[in-house]
């Protein structure tokens, strides 16, 4: 199963974290996009070292980062750095899609 956590807020980061690594302990493919209120966390270390965690891909909206004056030079370059295109990819192929 491919699970999508659509990551629209900075205030559920611990429930990103610990659904996400519960999902591939299970053997499940997971597919993170974060926009608006959910780019605030790029900066967070605990949170973008989701990245690395095998089964795990992350992308953001940069736009939404931009517009919000996010810095992103620390994000590890295996955080996506993308558009609505990577969140319209993820609604697609998600089996189910949370929304945090």
């Amino acid at each position: 199963m491919k699970l999508g956590i659509f990551v629209n807020t900075d205030r559920h980061l611990a429930d990103v974290i610990g659904i996400a690594r519960a999902a591939v302990a299970k053997g499940h493919e997971v597919v993170i996009f974060a926009m608006d209120g959910g780019s605030k966390l790029l900066p967070d270390p605990d949170f973008t070292a989701l990245c690395s965690v095998k089964g795990v891909s992350m992308s953001y909206c940069d736009h939404n980062a931009k517009a919000m004056s996010i810095a992103t030079e620390g994000v590890p370059k295996d955080v996506v750095c993308g558009s609505q295109y990577n969140n319209a990819i993820m609604a697609s192929e998600s089996d189910r899609l949370i929304v945090l």
